[in-house]
């Protein structure tokens, strides 16, 4: 079983949410380190963290530092300590709700990337089940870097959805190839060019809800847009159904239709899934969402640990050889 190394001190709810999501975690046969201030975290453990271990770290990185020079100045801090254990192979996987560009710095410097990888990307997984490959890490991108996010949220896709070959399609506004920005265009042909991918073509922010593509694949700025726009639209379609069933007329039906709410609900909280992935490293690293709930950094945690268990980083470096060179 992997060991998963948790900042426990990122985030606006830490220490105590995410102590508390590793406690589920670890009680659903999840092996972590926590990872920040042991006095605190004790606190919050007592007796219940059986099994537990404690990594102290003396230090925070905020919201407010710079990313790159706080990893060099705050060495003592609970994610660059978390992301030296997983470079010393201490640690299969990292977790961390704190600062996203911190996470991102510590480990593309600290873990490294893989070979033949320019750029980590961040892989998240929607409700629908396609991966969506950058959306945030990476704002301007070239063509080589899309090929790059191809190979990693294909392996995104066999590790968490079970593809064994799944279907990669670039995000454009048509379907043709000589749609699109010079990015797109040269993108198209290096992705075509490859015999390792199953490369499909282009595709519409509208296949999100269709069954045409597995892993969709952009550059971070329009990845991260599709992103929190498919989350706001999940959070309108509960609104619509929660104000419909408050109808009277709907009073009768409302308890048998409960039920099927609260899966739907389920399935388009971003909780359920827990964080992203910044694919690229030489370790498995999980983004969570800085408001993350005990709920939320359990279940990061938990895909940590299946992709560290499931040789994510493997399959990504066997990938990348495969359709890069």
């Amino acid at each position: 079983m992997p060991l998963i190394a948790v900042d426990a001190m990122g985030g606006d709810t830490a220490p105590r949410e995410v102590v508390e999501g590793a406690i589920l975690a670890a009680q659903d046969g999840a092996r972590l380190v926590l990872v920040g201030d042991e006095t605190q975290i004790a606190e919050i453990l007592a007796d219940r963290g059986d099994g537990i271990a404690v990594r102290q770290a003396s230090d925070v990185i905020t919201m407010d530092d710079d990313p790159s020079r706080a990893i060099r100045d705050k060495k003592d801090a609970s994610v660059v300590v978390a992301a030296r254990m997983v470079a010393a192979g201490e640690a299969q996987g990292m977790v961390s709700a704190g600062s996203t560009g911190a996470a991102l710095a510590s480990a593309a410097l600290i873990i490294g990337r893989l070979p033949g990888v320019s750029r980590p990307g961040i892989a998240s997984i929607f409700p629908t089940g396609h991966v969506i490959i950058d959306v945030g890490a990476n704002i301007e991108c070239k063509p080589e870097h899309l090929l790059q996010f191809a190979v990693m949220g294909r392996a995104i896709s066999t590790v968490y959805q079970g593809v064994e070959d799944p279907r990669i399609g670039l995000l454009n506004i048509g379907e043709e190839a000589s749609k699109g920005r010079e990015l797109e265009r040269d993108a198209f042909e290096l992705l075509e060019a490859s015999a390792a991918l199953n490369f499909i073509g282009n595709v519409e922010g509208r296949d999100l809800a269709t069954d045409v593509v597995d892993v969709i694949v952009t550059d971070g700025f329009t990845g991260n847009i599709l992103l929190k726009t498919g989350e706001g639209t999940g959070k309108v379609i509960q609104q619509m159904i929660l104000e419909i069933l408050a109808d009277p007329k709907y009073v009768d039906a409302v308890q048998d239709l409960m039920p099927a709410f609260l899966e739907i609900r389920s399935r388009l909280s971003a909780e359920t899934v827990g964080g992203a992935h910044l694919v690229g490293t030489k370790g498995v690293v999980v983004i969570a969402h800085g408001s993350s709930s005990r709920i939320a950094i359990r279940n990061a945690i938990l895909i940590a640990s299946e992709g560290a268990e499931n040789d994510l980083v493997g399959r990504v470096t066997a990938g990348i050889a495969a359709a890069v060179h």
